[in-house]
């Protein structure tokens, strides 16, 4: 459609609002439905904004509602600029942003702008001949003499990043799906063709952008093969391990150096509106914090990029203090967003739990260690109620990178399964359909919002808490962070903004410590952190297994 706007009010920006701010996930599709169709909407979300607001959070992160042919459930857009009808209208966001700016809540959106649905308009003039208008507005390449791919790249969701294309009798690249053609941002019409799809939105009110596969945006020009990876240890963080994409060290396909000068003119173009922010999504193995680094710095790019580092199985003090102490030695003048879960990878309490009868003790740690690191942090919808990975059968799955893989792989739908509100309603409260797009799980069912309200000690009351702890310290927010060295299995840091200084000693293991206090600091009050005391005594801080000690010194 034409990019026309109706700009809504909204709060007065504060422009470093995104500064050690707390963003709130939402999968639109599986967080309320108000139609019956089975697909949660934005309707349904603006229903459901004062509980979002009442967690204590900053912000809401919208994954993509524009209009799409659904083939990665939205991630595959056909018209940037409007609304899919299964989500709602225009109108039902113009609605959404109000409601949510009248509750203080700032609205970031889903940017999936490396590349487009196949449906999208573009590529239909695109691929129609190598002569038209937008014939190099996509990846397009001749085969080798021998009919085969243009080069030796991989897509994401598995098999060769290259399609046939019988028409224009080339190929064209796709980095996920086929029917998600590959932007060509060597070409400027294209950049700026997205650029204002971008200030539709911004005219529109939204706050900020969450920019999906960031480093993904340019392709080598001269179509140069990947070489192997030969470091096993990077292997499965930037897809799963049962993928061949994780055999390759991706020199070519993504993470090109123009990528920073087009950034430059995203920033540029933020820079003309008050208070708007970016968050990137990073993926690029080993080398994601450097990447993040080249993305952040000079403040004149993103505001700030989240990795995959604290997405994958490990909560431990040693791979905790190593992913966040290496990000401050590479990242020396960026913003980091750390999250535990998302809408791509198995729920954190899975992943982190040893057995279902701690689960509600990680639950409550795990938030409470996301809380206290420096950075800003986001939150997905349903972790707050201490949600673990559903577990699905094959004929529900509906994402293809779980059908491709599957059985080795399950793919990303067991902790997309909607979202649970009422335990007495058909499917928790999230829709009157018969069946919605993914099956609601008896044992998220009696999570669900109503339950835990009831419950003071209930891993949702336990977020609000913190989350009301970490508002109340400015040093949380945006305060310095230093390390404890310790020979012990722990934890342990302070966080210091003007008078203010916090020590924090988490014990992520199953057995109980005690964390002498250094020589050269002093205990002045205790400040426990919601939900766990552990003792002091005479400068030993007592700690059980999985538990916290919180404290000011001096």
């Amino acid at each position: 459609m034409t990019p026309t706007h109706a700009p809504v009010h909204k709060p007065h920006a504060q422009s470093d609002w995104w500064k050690g701010a707390v963003i709130y996930q939402v999968y639109p599709r599986s967080f309320q439905d108000t139609t019956g169709d089975g697909y949660g909407d934005l309707a349904g979300v603006t229903k459901r904004l004062p509980y979002i607001a009442s967690l204590g959070v900053d912000a809401i992160w919208l994954s993509p509602f524009f209009t799409s042919p659904m083939a990665d459930m939205g991630y595959d857009v056909s018209d940037y600029c409007n609304v899919d009808p299964m989500f709602g209208t225009l109108a039902d966001f113009d609605a959404l942003m109000a409601e949510a700016h009248r509750l203080g809540l700032k609205v970031i959106i889903d940017q999936v702008i490396s590349h487009t649905s196949d449906q999208h308009p573009w590529f239909v003039d695109s691929r129609a001949s190598r002569t038209n208008s937008k014939a190099d507005w996509y990846v397009w390449a001749n085969p080798k003499p021998d009919g085969t791919a243009p080069t030796n790249w991989l897509s994401v969701f598995g098999g060769p990043a290259w399609e046939w294309d019988g028409v224009r009798k080339q190929y064209y690249m796709h980095s996920f799906l086929a029917s998600q053609p590959d932007l060509n941002f060597h070409n400027p019409e294209v950049q700026d063709a997205l650029l204002e799809t971008v200030r539709f939105w911004l005219d529109r009110g939204v706050d900020g952008f969450r920019l999906d596969t960031v480093n993904h945006y340019f392709h080598d020009k001269l179509l140069r093969d990947n070489p192997p990876l030969f470091d096993e240890e990077s292997f499965g963080l930037d897809a799963s391990d049962v993928n061949p994409y994780g055999m390759q060290d991706h020199l070519y396909d993504k993470t090109r150096p123009e990528n920073v000068a087009f950034l430059k003119r995203f920033r540029a173009l933020l820079d003309d509106y008050e208070g708007r922010a970016t968050v990137g999504e990073v993926g690029d193995g080993a080398r994601s914090l450097k990447t993040v680094a080249a993305y952040t710095s000079g403040n004149d790019k993103l505001n700030m990029c989240y990795t995959f580092d604290l997405l994958g199985p490990d909560f431990s003090a040693k791979h905790l203090r190593g992913s966040v102490e290496t990000f401050g030695k590479v990242v020396t003048d960026g913003w980091v967003c750390w999250a535990f879960s998302n809408h791509d990878v198995v729920r954190h309490l899975s992943r982190f739990s040893e057995s279902v009868e701690e689960q509600t003790r990680v639950a409550k740690l795990a938030i409470c260690v996301l809380a206290s690191l420096r950075g800003s942090i986001c939150l997905y919808q349903g972790e707050e109620l201490g949600l673990t990975e559903a577990e699905l059968a094959f004929e529900d799955l509906r994402d293809p990178y779980g059908i491709r893989f599957w059985p080795a792989f399950k793919g990303r739908d067991g902790c997309r399964t909607p979202m649970v509100w009422e335990t007495g309603k058909p499917n928790a409260g999230f829709s009157s359909a018969e069946k919605p797009w993914l099956p609601v799980p008896y044992a998220h069912a009696m999570q669900a919002v109503d339950a835990q309200e009831r419950k003071p000690e209930s891993v949702l009351n336990h977020y609000r808490a913190v989350l009301s702890f970490r508002k109340g310290h400015g040093a949380l927010r945006d305060g310095d962070m230093h390390f404890i060295k310790t020979n012990l299995d722990v934890l342990a840091f302070t966080r210091q903004k003007g008078d203010e200084k916090l020590l924090f000693v988490f014990n992520l293991t199953r057995e109980a410590v005690e964390f002498p206090i250094p020589k050269a600091m002093r205990v002045t009050d205790i400040l426990p952190m919601p939900g766990f005391s552990p003792l002091f005594d005479g400068g030993i801080v007592k700690l059980d297994g999985l538990d916290v000690f919180c404290g000011v010194v001096a």
